[in-house]
């Protein structure tokens, strides 16, 4: 992708504090487009997640990476907050062209290998209430303006693709089903957005190196290989760059609408666009889960990025 293919559309990152939403953002930001970056998290105010990522920084990467950045802080579960974004973008651009629902904010790990009747209701009800029912608050909001222009873009952020999440259970009742409702609602809208000549897609990275996942590795960026000492399929993550090519590619396709409903993912994305991650390379981690770590095989990604 050369030059900036994305000038004068406009984004909106729902959930563009940190992990795949910041990636997004940024490399919307660096194909040209203008990315409005909502979450809780910003510089006077930290989200219950309690980490240092915040909706200003991303909103500056966004513009050092060649876009134009806005922060907006926004809580999706409040529809009144959501509408409130909406009204100002329409206002601020005229025109919506691109949404990413990415939003997740679940402080901490669900309760993994825990069946539902041992598992916290509360705790289960609100990942509902943050992983589903905002990206529904969301899009009702959104989307009317969205299809104003044609050729409107919905990019549903999910954990695995349909393929796989079909046949493995994902380990919590609650986060397989907010999982599986997320791509439902790709199913869903690509019904409804058709005739209004726009496209929803769900969306997987694959293994992320997030900074929460970073941080609880103990490494960086910078020396990520590090863990694969003691987690060696490590060796198979990405970057959330990575993701973010993925998006700015399809919102850059002229044909994108072809991917209408469809489940894809980054590294299935890089053999189609050509991009790389920052290292250069092409990690296809769904695959790589698939036919290697699933079949108990040693960690080897020859042939897999």
């Amino acid at each position: 992708m050369t030059g900036q293919p994305l000038a004068g559309k406009v984004a909106l990152v729902a959930g563009g504090t940190r992990a795949a939403g910041r990636g997004i953002a940024v490399q919307l930001g660096a194909a040209g487009a203008t990315v409005y970056v909502t979450g809780r998290s910003t510089r006077a105010q930290r989200s219950e997640m309690n980490r240092p990522e915040t909706i200003e920084e991303t909103a500056e990467l966004v513009d050092a990476a060649g876009g134009r950045g806005i922060a907006v802080q926004v809580d999706h579960t409040d529809p009144a907050q959501v509408k409130a974004l909406v009204e100002r973008i329409e206002t601020e651009q005229g025109a919506l062209h691109i949404l990413v629902n990415d939003i997740w904010g679940q402080a901490g790990e669900p309760e993994w290998d825990k069946p539902v009747w041992e598992s916290s209701l509360e705790e289960g009800l609100k990942l509902f209430r943050l992983g589903v029912d905002t990206h529904a608050i969301t899009s009702h909001f959104a989307l009317p303006l969205l299809i104003k222009s044609p050729g409107g873009l919905v990019i549903e952020m999910t954990d695995g693709t349909n393929e796989y999440n079909a046949t493995n259970y994902r380990v919590s009742f609650f986060y397989d089903v907010a999982k599986g409702a997320v791509s439902r609602m790709a199913f869903a809208l690509a019904h409804e957005l058709k005739p209004h000549e726009a496209t929803a897609i769900l969306l997987t990275p694959g293994w992320l190196r997030s900074e929460a996942m970073l941080d609880g590795f103990g490494v960086t960026e910078e020396n990520w290989r590090d863990a694969t000492e003691k987690i060696p399929h490590f060796a198979i993550s990405e970057s959330p760059s990575y993701v973010g090519r993925a998006v700015a590619a399809l919102a850059a396709d002229p044909d994108v609408s072809r991917y209408n409903g469809k489940s894809l993912s980054s590294g299935e994305l890089a053999q189609v666009y050509g991009f790389t991650d920052l290292d250069g390379s092409k990690p296809d981690a769904w695959r790589y889960i698939v036919e290697v770590e699933s079949q108990g095989k040693p960690a080897d990604t020859t042939g897999y990025r």
